[in-house]
């Protein structure tokens, strides 16, 4: 990726990571599921692992590729998001890494889809403020 691309993406990667701690924090409250393995001491919560490594990651990657073209974006991060809910969220559920508990797999792809929009619209924001920055206003 080049440079530019981090410098512009790396706002919307960070606050979609902070969003998905977040939603960690509430899934760990409201007992949508449990983390039966965690990387770090700290990590009965949060899945450091995901959270910090695979969504960041995919999150930059998606919005440097797709960011231009709003309903390709949105395909991106629906297939995305069904792969993730349907299929690797099931695969761990098998290994016993997290157990779901009052959280469909439905109910978690309608989050991170969510979750998707109000990024795209954090960066919508961004890409104002950028331009309000070139022009010297």
């Amino acid at each position: 990726m080049k440079r530019e691309g981090i410098k512009r993406y790396i706002p919307v990667t960070i606050f979609t990571a902070l969003l998905v701690t977040i939603i960690y924090e509430l899934a760990y409250t409201y007992k949508w599921w449990e983390l039966k393995v965690t990387i770090v001491p700290w990590g009965y919560i949060t899945n450091v692992s995901y959270a910090y490594g695979s969504f960041l990651i995919g999150t930059m990657w998606i919005f440097y590729f797709t960011f231009k073209k709003f309903w390709l974006f949105l395909v991106a991060n629906i297939i995305a998001d069904g792969i993730d809910a349907f299929l690797i969220r099931e695969f761990m559920e098998l290994r016993g890494i997290i157990h779901y508990i009052n959280l469909s797999n439905w109910n978690l792809f309608i989050v991170m889809v969510a979750l998707s929009l109000i990024a795209f619209g954090f960066q919508v924001w961004q890409e104002k403020t950028f331009k309000l920055k070139e022009s010297g206003t």
